[in-house]
């Protein structure tokens, strides 16, 4: 029976076999999720089960930060956390369900512009995968930038290496030139 291809297989013999049932490996997924509209905890409970049921299971859930919108002017501050999760899933396909959830949540994007939202959720890192395409940047071009970001994964995975820059999480925090006032919401 053939499997159409949903998983990576890294192995060209059994790529090259169409009969076959593809391994399913789980890949190091890290998401920033994010906003300033609504009751934030009720939509981050929501999208952190969102994500479990649709992406993978949530392995690590760093603390939320509150920080100033970010590329735009808003009266609302953001709130800001990062997962860590396990998923089967390849990226696009990720993607896709990243769509589904902010969706669901009334995100409505605009080409070039930051705007105020209940939950946007970006793709940090996907293990050491590097891609890009049109629709997707891995690792996120801007996350050595965004101190909100780097402050969150800091706090779970401080020794994780970008794997395009060769740096830890921690080393990218350390060189951040973002001095946003970004703190931690108490628990």
């Amino acid at each position: 029976m053939f499997i159409p291809d949903l998983y990576f297989c890294n192995d060209r013999s059994v790529r090259q076999n169409r009969n076959y049932t593809k391994i399913m490996e789980e890949h190091q997924l890290f998401l920033c999720l994010g906003g300033n509209l609504g009751n934030q905890d009720e939509i981050f409970s929501e999208t952190l089960s969102m994500i479990g049921d649709t992406i993978g299971e949530c392995l690590l859930i760093s603390p939320s930060y509150e920080s100033p919108p970010w590329g735009f002017s808003s009266r609302s501050q953001f709130r800001n956390q990062v997962v860590m999760t396990a998923t089967v899933l390849p990226p696009h396909e990720v993607l896709k369900k990243i769509r589904i959830i902010e969706k669901h949540f009334g995100r409505r994007r605009k080409a070039g512009q930051y705007l105020s939202r209940k939950m946007d959720i970006d793709i940090l890192f996907y293990g050491d995968l590097v891609i890009a395409t049109p629709e997707l940047t891995i690792p996120h071009p801007l996350l050595a930038e965004r101190r909100f970001v780097l402050l969150p994964l800091a706090d779970i995975a401080p020794d994780f290496v970008h794997p395009v820059n060769g740096r830890t999480v921690s080393e990218l925090l350390e060189a951040c030139m973002d001095h946003s006032a970004v703190s931690r919401i108490p628990e």
